[in-house]
């Protein structure tokens, strides 16, 4: 794993834990924590939303990457945070989701070519 690489699973991963922690304070702010418990929240999914927008990634390939993170970073915390008891199925099921994950940010890089934007449009002037 080369630098750039290992960067963007660390940027996955905090993007994670910012928009499951986010959920989690406005969940709390929601069920009698009270509102600075909710304003917190949407400033931490806020913080979530640009730091995956930091990364030179496709939108699809961002979001197909990140979605393993998310799915293993939810359960974590409905484990760690709430006690809940995550059946062996469940944790399965988020392997599974994860390596596909890692099967999207590893494998091989769109090639080259017109956006989908200059497809639309015939402009094609900045590929050029």
């Amino acid at each position: 794993m080369n630098l750039r690489n290992f960067i963007e699973v660390a940027v996955l991963a905090g993007a994670a834990f910012l928009e499951v922690g986010g959920d989690v304070l406005i969940r709390r702010g929601l069920r009698g924590g009270g509102v600075g418990l909710v304003a917190l929240g949407f400033f931490v999914l806020g913080t979530y939303g640009v730091l995956v927008t930091l990364l030179e990634l496709d939108f699809s390939r961002v979001m197909g990457a990140y979605l393993g993170f998310f799915a293993l970073t939810t359960l974590l915390f409905s484990w760690l945070v709430f006690r809940e008891r995550i059946n062996s199925t469940t944790w399965v099921g988020v392997t599974v989701v994860l390596v596909g994950s890692l099967i999207i940010q590893f494998g091989p890089k769109p090639a080259v070519g017109p956006r989908a934007d200059e497809l639309r449009t015939g402009d094609r002037s900045r590929t050029q």
